[in-house]
């Protein structure tokens, strides 16, 4: 039985037949915990703050071993700064197109990003495609690396249900690459990137990532990369299907972003369907 049919059959994602967990000591992985608690409420906390803070805490590290676990983390500070952006000088950076946009339908911008997600040993990144304006989220995947890899599946599965007209990221090296910006001009979307060090450009995704972490992450404690499929795959459900929004009237997002069409009412992506009904 090929890996993708044992996959389909457990409802898993691919990547998370080949994770391997992030390799770390404990004191490392206890103060990724912390910096990632931390960041998800001061998103404005560079290495150099975040050093301080630690050190407030009563914790003895040094400004280079912060900034390394903050790298490696995919974090930096939300505001102007000296970048430590995983983006590469041979990857082409597209412009911000989203400035004055008035937002005003669902597939008009769709937006995707990265984050951090800890687990009882090591870590693994979860990337996300999200419409703008509804807030529904298309498709999702993790992986144990930062490679584009994952983030391309997950593009590709989200294309497989729609296309905007615009999709908006940040300069990552996962999103600046050849393969990813290359599915995006082959379906006729346009593409816009933050600004350098404003990840506030991608502000919806960006509250996704806060809302998911206080009500999902922080309150599992995940085992295995599969455990945290399965826990993220019920909770994506329950935010399509029945978690309200008050900037969206108090409505679902599967209720705004298809309202005016007849396709499917769920399929959040990663087997997340078959995850919440079976």
């Amino acid at each position: 039985m090929s890996v993708a049919r044992q996959c389909e059959l457990l409802g898993l994602p691919r990547s998370t037949f080949y994770y391997e967990p992030s390799g770390q000591d404990d004191l490392n992985l206890l103060l990724m915990r912390l910096i990632d608690e931390q960041y998800t409420q001061t998103p404005f906390y560079g290495s150099p703050k975040m050093t301080q803070w630690l050190r407030r805490e009563g914790w003895t590290v040094n400004h280079k071993r912060v900034e390394r676990l903050m790298r490696e983390m995919g974090l930096q500070a939300a505001l102007p700064r000296r970048s430590l952006s995983l983006g590469r000088k041979e990857h082409r950076k597209w412009p911000y197109l989203l400035g004055g946009m008035k937002i005003e339908r669902p597939n008009q911008v769709w937006c995707s990003d990265i984050t951090y997600v800890r687990m009882a040993r090591g870590f693994a990144y979860l990337v996300a495609v999200m419409d703008w304006f509804s807030r529904y989220v298309l498709s999702w995947e993790i992986s144990g690396s930062l490679d584009s890899a994952f983030c391309v599946q997950a593009l590709k599965r989200a294309l497989g249900r729609g296309r905007p007209e615009v999709f908006n990221t940040d300069q990552g090296s996962q999103f600046t690459s050849e393969e990813f910006t290359g599915c995006l001009l082959s379906s006729g979307v346009r593409i816009s990137m933050d600004g350098r060090g404003r990840c506030f450009d991608n502000i919806f995704i960006e509250r996704l990532w806060r809302t998911v972490k206080y009500e999902e992450v922080y309150l599992n404690d995940y085992q295995d990369a599969g455990f945290a499929a399965r826990s993220l795959g019920a909770y994506f459900g329950f935010y399509n299907q029945e978690r309200l929004h008050e900037s969206l009237g108090y409505r679902v997002p599967q209720e705004v972003h298809f309202a005016k069409s007849r396709e499917p009412l769920y399929d959040s992506g990663c087997s997340a369907r078959r995850l919440v009904a079976g």
